[in-house]
């Protein structure tokens, strides 16, 4: 992609009320006080959004797609409810007015139809809100995507943190190119769900619980490993509370220092920038992780380390000293409640060694503090305090979030997908790649998702900070194959 002019800082506008009142005869379900936090963090120029991009092979129509949202998604209480105010509490209530056509939008990609073009079309909708009348929740269909159909998922991280988006993939998706069955198929059919991830998330984690991590275990194992894994933080919390660790993480986490000065930190403006890497074979990630003793996370994050450090050399040479940290979700949702969706993740910060140049140096820096924070509880007591903010005043949580802010440069996310080919609407997904949104008005994210063999890292970032985010691509990719020469 060429490289894009600096746009002029826009100034926030006011954003309108969230939430109309409930009205009479209307019930709802509240939101966890934690979804009200993440929803409170949403602002023109930094959306509490999921962005994703699915690539699906040759010409899809629009109403191809809807047909497949119809009959899975309505079934999803989630997505056919919006959010209103139930005198002062804030609840899921149905969507009388629901439209699909509210929901499912489609579009032609102009000419030449590549990544320049979709990149574009993207970031026209990266600081659009949602409506509050309806259901936060939108699918585009960006048809003519080099030769082929691209769906642009835009969600609001109130719906689901980034494992829980992953259920709802799941859910809409089949292993095979059978279409999917009609909404009154699904409900009437005897016999073993169709779709065991859709039964949960339609009806709660009954017996379909064990079919569900059946077919995890054979084409998600990664998944499912970070749905089991919280169980051991769980037993051992009381242990560690005991023995004052939430008092050590809440100070390491309050009382770290202000991060440097770099172009990634600054005032955010309402345009957005995206960028992508290019389809990276898994296996040679792990095998160069292989041969240099480290993960395929930290063969990739060292990758984007340098990355981020070649794009300050455009400048001035960092110096070798320079860290700063990446705020990294960690999954904290046990296996029997991925029916509940929302939010059920913590947060620890990761100093990332940019000032590095050798990359072996800098993937041994970055393992060995990453080895640091595995058993840390940092993400637990970030939970406690996001939960503590939903509750409480939103001044509160406001000066929490501009703490957080100020204590990282970058959200760094890596969501495991299936290892085997999904299939949408009849077609194969030939790719897929996705966009954190940066929480704590951070003006930097990168988000890690892999599938079906191949691996994508995504770059989203402030316009007025990083007009140009294409160049951290180009750095990541000089420092991965930098860093493959050294494993042969």
């Amino acid at each position: 992609m060429a490289t894009r002019a600096k746009p002029k800082a826009k100034r926030r506008k006011a954003e309108p009320r969230w939430h109309a009142p409930l009205a009479v005869g209307e019930k709802g379900t509240p939101l966890s006080p934690v979804d009200i936090a993440w929803l409170r963090m949403d602002a023109p120029d930094n959306r509490m959004h999921v962005h994703g991009i699915l690539v699906l092979e040759g010409d899809v129509s629009r109403d191809d797609v809807a047909r497949v949202l119809s009959a899975r998604l309505s079934r999803i209480s989630r997505f056919s409810h919006r959010i209103a105010d139930r005198d002062g509490t804030l609840v899921w209530t149905p969507d009388r007015r629901f439209d699909l056509a509210v929901h499912v939008p489609s579009e032609e990609l102009p000419e030449p139809g590549g990544d320049a073009e979709l990149a574009v079309a993207i970031e026209r909708w990266m600081h659009e809100g949602f409506e509050s009348a309806h259901a936060p929740w939108a699918f585009h269909v960006l048809r003519g995507y080099k030769g082929n159909t691209a769906v642009l998922a835009r969600l609001h991280h109130v719906i689901g943190d980034g494992v829980a988006l992953m259920m709802v993939l799941l859910a809409m998706t089949d292993l095979g190119p059978a279409g999917p069955p009609t909404l009154e198929t699904d409900i009437d059919v005897a016999g073993p769900p169709i779709n065991p991830f859709l039964e949960i998330l339609a009806t709660g984690p009954h017996a379909a619980l064990a079919t569900a991590r059946a077919s995890a275990e054979t084409w998600a194992p990664e998944m499912l490993r970070l749905m089991l894994s919280p169980a051991e933080a769980y037993a051992e919390l009381g242990v560690v509370l005991k023995a004052l660790g939430a008092t050590r993480a809440i100070a390491r986490i309050l009382g770290n220092g202000s991060e440097p000065a770099t172009p990634f930190k600054g005032e955010l403006g309402v345009p957005k920038r995206v960028a992508w890497t290019q389809r990276i074979p898994l296996e040679e990630i792990r095998a160069i992780g292989r041969q240099l003793g480290g993960t395929v996370n930290d063969v990739l994050n060292t990758a984007m380390a340098g990355g981020l450090r070649r794009y300050l050399a455009i400048d001035r040479e960092p110096n070798e000293r320079l860290t700063f940290r990446a705020a990294m979700p960690v999954n904290l949702r046990l296996l029997p409640e991925m029916a509940a969706l929302g939010n059920r993740f913590g947060l620890v910060f990761l100093d990332l060694p940019v000032g590095i140049r050798d990359p072996l140096k800098r993937l041994e820096e970055l393992r060995r503090r990453s080895q640091a924070l595995k058993r840390s509880i940092e993400p637990l007591v970030v939970l406690s305090l996001l939960d503590l903010a939903g509750r409480l005043p939103y001044a509160f949580q406001r000066t929490l979030v501009e703490i957080f802010g100020s204590r990282a440069t970058a959200v760094f996310t890596n969501v495991p997908g299936p290892r085997s080919t999904l299939f949408l609407a009849g077609r194969p997904i030939k790719d897929m790649f996705f966009w954190v949104p940066q929480a704590g008005r951070l003006g930097l994210g990168v988000s890690i998702l892999s599938y079906d063999g191949g691996v994508r890292m995504g770059v989203g970032t402030d316009a007025g900070l990083v007009p140009d985010p294409e160049r951290i691509i180009e750095g990541f990719d000089a420092e991965l194959e930098a860093l493959a020469r050294a494993a042969r």
